[in-house]
């Protein structure tokens, strides 16, 4: 009885060795036979950039953005019982990481066959531009100075190195908002992309898409923790000028984008009450 006993357990201990063995032996067969994965290229075959800031910024120096997130920790619900016009900002930087996920939802690439954008367009024509105004210490390790949006690279290229905030301010009837905001976000429109195909109508096609961005920045900021609001009173062109911008594009937006001093939220009883207090009263 003691020698069958034993006889089992040797059995059994020689199996479980024999697994180990075949288990180590598979994937040790897989580790060499795996091709390693080529590098990410582009369409065009040219390799990604790592996103980050270079060491020597000039005028003309391309950044690459980090890559934006399709996934956040709120809601699409809660970031609409969150969007207020909010004014005031702490003196507190952006992260570059926010100023991605700001652009991206203002302009940014949602469909990668047509190049398709977050905002829709007229006939996709997509006639507008986007600057951002960064202040001393506006955005954590980005230098001061004014920049145009490249939507389809995510990047930012450097039109003007220094902080134009207080310019800006004075170009929008000496808003302190815009002087004090981290950034300012500066929507311009080549009406001509979109005119030439509907005539006079593409200036209100034109307006409406701004509008859409601009609710697309809104929302975004409320996900962040953010604080925003949308600009229309400046002098269109002391603002083309500040921000470097053609003669053909005109500005429509100035969108000051800041850490809050108090984050608006809606409490869910609140709102109950009042459409419960309307529905009381007699039409």
């Amino acid at each position: 009885m003691v020698s069958i006993r034993l006889s089992t357990i040797i059995a059994l201990v020689i199996a479980v060795i024999l697994s180990i063995f075949a288990l180590y032996i598979t994937t040790y067969i897989q580790t060499i036979t795996t091709p390693t994965p080529p590098p990410s290229t582009s369409p065009s075959g040219e390799e990604f950039k790592t996103p980050g800031v270079p060491t020597n910024i000039t005028i003309g120096t391309e950044i690459f953005l980090p890559m934006p997130r399709i996934k956040g920790n709120i809601s699409l619900e809660e970031a609409l019982s969150m969007r207020r016009s909010i004014r005031d900002y702490k003196p507190e930087p952006l992260t570059i990481e926010q100023l991605s996920q700001l652009l991206w939802a203002a302009q940014g690439i949602n469909e990668v066959v047509y190049g398709f954008r977050t905002a829709p367009s007229a006939g996709a024509t997509y006639p507008l531009e986007v600057y951002v105004v960064v202040g001393e210490n506006g955005v954590k390790g980005l230098p001061a100075g004014i920049y145009h949006y490249n939507v389809h690279r995510h990047s930012l290229t450097v039109v003007k190195l220094g902080d134009f905030r207080d310019e800006l301010a004075r170009a929008a009837l000496n808003q302190p908002w815009i002087r004090n905001a981290a950034i300012d976000i500066v929507i311009t429109a080549v009406y001509e992309r979109t005119t030439k195909r509907y005539g006079e109508r593409g200036i209100r096609y034109v307006h409406m898409e701004v509008g859409h961005v601009g609710q697309n920045i809104y929302l975004q900021a409320a996900a962040l923790g953010l604080g925003t609001v949308a600009v229309g009173a400046f002098y269109d062109d002391e603002v083309r000028k500040i921000i470097g911008a053609p003669e053909n594009e005109h500005p429509l937006y100035i969108m000051p984008v800041g850490v809050p001093v108090k984050l608006y939220k809606l409490k869910y009883e609140d709102l109950i009450r009042y459409y419960e207090s309307q529905r009381l009263k007699t039409s």
